[in-house]
């Protein structure tokens, strides 16, 4: 077998991680000079640093004026959390998962909450039947698979009449997919997805029914004080305001700030959700006439548009696993993609970030490579 050729063109941008994730066109640390740096989070600047970002949040995704919108502790897995721990119990639950993150929330609330849920689970590259939900139960479910590349085509299956609450983790979703904000009562996800921004900050969305839901359910479980969403039975409103429940970081708020100035400045959500779109198509028209590389995704109707994964199919191939880690360690030494590789617990494979702020250029030029260090390794094994 010849050597295969090394193309010519490379990513200006080699930053293909699903989180955290590239910055933004054009950021620079510079946009980050009116940090409130060294000032208390209770200071008039830093009420309003916080707040600014909760306002921008709701402009940007469009949430309905009476959800409440909060920034909480521990990135997306501290929001989840929060709100399983605080609302489920109510009533019959149904966790549903098709990826690692999802898995997590159904060893949370079987294992950890104890509850007796209903649990429905897919394979990688596939998605639970959502015909299949009782929604008269609370639900647990992931929008977008972030480690199997698959999410959920839209909300209508979800009841505009259900009983039960829908909570969504919507971490490598929200920025750069629709949400039917009518069919999800609890939202979550954090800055270091779609809009690239800093770990450890998370984001709760409330509808109207889950805040009559905290309002008038109390769990029989102690609730650690991050957790803690109402006193008196009322809902700490000051949450949703800015009054964060610990102390947040001002530099990442200011970058998560910088993030939602260049969102409106692209044309908000419709513009992050065509640039997300045009990136996962450079993939999949790539791979479109190809016999050795798949899309993990089942089905294009739920194929991510962030989270690309995607699967080797060349019988050649003799230690699959292997293969697929040799893959993205070529691409890392060549420097045309950083932390490509198919997450731990998923099928081995690559996963190329292509959400809103990569750009579509960039995806374009890793192509190639992709095939470079497939025939390279392919020779090589």
């Amino acid at each position: 077998m010849t050597d295969p050729t090394i193309p010519a063109t490379r990513p200006a941008n080699p930053r293909f991680s699903s989180g955290p994730c590239a910055k933004f066109p054009e950021y620079d640390l510079n946009l980050l000079s009116d940090a409130p740096l060294g000032r208390s989070h209770r200071a008039a600047v830093g009420k309003a640093k916080l707040a600014e970002a909760i306002d921008k949040t709701r402009e940007v995704l469009g949430v309905p004026a009476d959800y409440r919108i909060g920034i909480v502790p521990a990135s997306d897995t501290g929001a989840v959390e929060m709100a399983m721990w605080t609302m489920l119990g109510a009533r019959p639950v149904e966790m549903l998962a098709w990826e690692s993150f999802g898995e997590g929330w159904v060893t949370d609330a079987v294992k950890q909450l104890k509850l007796d849920a209903t649990v429905r689970k897919a394979d990688y590259g596939q998605i639970v039947d959502f015909a299949e939900v009782d929604f008269n139960k609370d639900v647990v479910f992931t929008w977008n698979g972030t480690t199997s590349g698959v999410r959920v085509a839209n909300g209508d299956a979800i009841p505009a009449d259900r009983e039960g609450l829908t909570i969504c983790d919507a971490t490598s979703a929200a920025f750069a997919m629709d949400l039917p904000w009518d069919k999800l009562d609890v939202v979550t996800f954090s800055w270091q997805k779609v809009l690239g921004g800093e770990a450890a900050h998370g984001m709760l969305i409330l509808s109207p029914r889950a805040v009559e839901r905290l309002e008038s359910f109390t769990p029989d479980r102690p609730l650690p004080k991050i957790f803690r969403l109402t006193k008196g039975g009322k809902l700490i409103e000051g949450i949703f305001r800015g009054e964060t429940i610990n102390t947040p970081s001002m530099l990442a708020v200011e970058d998560y700030l910088a993030a939602l100035n260049w969102a409106q400045k692209i044309g908000g959500l419709q513009g992050l959700i065509a640039r997300a779109d045009a990136n996962a198509k450079a993939v999949r028209d790539f791979i479109a006439d190809k016999d050795w590389i798949a899309d993990l995704a089942a089905d294009p109707a739920t194929a991510s548009t962030t989270s690309v994964c995607l699967k080797f199919t060349d019988p050649a191939i003799k230690d699959g696993a292997s293969f697929a880690k040799a893959v993205a360690k070529r691409l890392e030494k060549e420097g045309v993609a950083l932390d490509a590789g198919a997450y731990r617990d998923a099928p081995a494979g690559l996963r190329i970030w292509c959400g809103s702020t990569v750009e579509a250029a960039d995806v374009a030029a890793l192509m190639p490579w992709i095939e470079y260090a497939y025939r390279a390794e392919l020779a090589a094994q």
